[in-house]
């Protein structure tokens, strides 16, 4: 089994200082699992799994099932009843109030809108995605081929992990969406994942996507909503530096888990990928998760101009800005391009993440670095 005591400790500090802590992210990441053993180290603790029948049925009457109830209440799947956060306000606001809630949720198109509002300075939000390379010992081929996603890491083979990630993206979509409130067929959403998997880590174009799926603009753009409030999909969004170049200003689109990525454009093994026109586009979106999840994504852009000159991610800290480049080469060298961006945007630092093994300085400001050792430095401190 693996340990993920980083996030168990996020998960206990949010609860230290706050009475309803949200834990979200995609299904089968790991949630449940989690809020269990987080459920083993307090006094007192109840468990109400909403897709369970006779969980469902004790909360009919939701607040005469809950209110007399103490210690730590876990409740997973929060967004297939969300209107039990009206009676979770009026239950946090009790002034004898003597239980905390742990909601688990899988998200759906409005999870977040709603439980905001009406929730709004009583709950915390804590994400939580597959297993990251700190949890996986710095497995950097097998985490970025399978994927994070639990029972896909652990598969025993290739071929298991493989088919448990196509048995999840079935399930996704003849499933899980229509849950969530979302009424679009399985083949055309299937169509449109599939899509999005070939401009991964591309600047979204809604038009050219809509006229090859023969729908409008705005639906295409629905549609990527959809499953980026899923967690499936990361939408990367353009920095504006105050400069007179013109400036791209639609974000880029990445499938968030490389193993689900690597089904969707039918790559099962390592030798595959290494033949495979995506592989750059890969590499980007693996390392540029693996970032993300450290860092956060509130201060995470790209940046590109119509002139050519881009970064693949920008984070600002303060007053300081770092620039990271993903180049799936061991002869990484120093182009033009960074130089522009490393001026224009007054970069401190500007890191080329490679699959090698050594860390050394290029140039001034630059430095080549594998994925392992940046996100050690990144958890230590940038």
């Amino acid at each position: 089994m693996i340990k993920r005591e980083t996030i168990i400790q996020k998960v206990n500090t949010a609860l230290d200082r706050s009475a309803i802590v949200s834990m979200l992210g995609p299904r089968q990441c790991g949630k449940t699992t989690l809020a269990k053993i987080i459920a083993q180290n307090v006094g007192e603790s109840h468990f109400f799994d909403l897709e369970h029948p006779g969980d469902v049925a004790k909360l009919q009457n939701p607040l005469l099932a809950l209110e007399d109830l103490t210690g730590l209440i876990i409740l997973d799947e929060i967004q297939l009843m969300p209107e039990l956060f009206s009676v979770l306000r009026v239950l946090v606001d009790r002034e004898d109030s003597s239980a905390v809630f742990l909601l688990l949720g899988s998200a759906s198109p409005d999870i977040l809108k709603k439980s905001s509002e009406t929730l709004a300075g009583r709950i915390e939000f804590v994400p939580i995605g597959g297993f990251d390379l700190i949890e996986s010992k710095y497995s950097v081929n097998e985490l970025w081929i399978k994927g994070g996603f639990p029972k896909s890491y652990l598969a025993k083979s290739l071929n298991d992990s493989f088919s448990w990630r196509e048995n999840f993206v079935m399930t996704f979509l003849e499933r899980d969406l229509g849950r969530f409130g979302v009424h679009v067929s399985p083949q055309t959403m299937r169509r449109f994942w599939f899509m999005l998997a070939h401009g991964h880590g591309h600047v979204w174009n809604a038009s050219d996507i809509s006229r090859s799926l023969g729908v409008s603009f705005m639906t295409a753009k629905r549609y990527v909503d959809i499953l980026t409030n899923a967690f499936m999909v990361r939408q990367l969004q353009p920095w504006f530096a105050n400069i007179s170049k013109r400036q791209i200003k639609s974000q880029k689109v990445f499938i968030r888990d490389s193993g689900i990525f690597h089904f969707l454009v039918n790559v099962k093994t390592k030798s595959e990928l290494l033949k495979h026109p995506k592989l750059g586009s890969s590499w980007e979106g693996f390392v540029t998760e693996q970032i993300i999840n450290i860092l956060g994504e509130r201060n995470c852009y790209y940046w590109r101009t119509r002139a050519g000159a881009e970064l693949d991610l920008l984070y600002i800290s303060g007053s300081e800005k770092y620039g990271f480049e993903m180049k799936c080469t061991d002869s990484v060298k120093v182009t033009k391009s960074m130089r522009i961006a490393i001026q224009d945007l007054n970069l401190k630092e500007l890191y080329i993440v490679y699959p090698g093994k050594d860390t050394f300085r290029i140039d001034e400001n630059i430095t080549a670095i594998p994925i392992s050792d940046l996100v050690l430095k990144l958890k230590n401190g940038i």
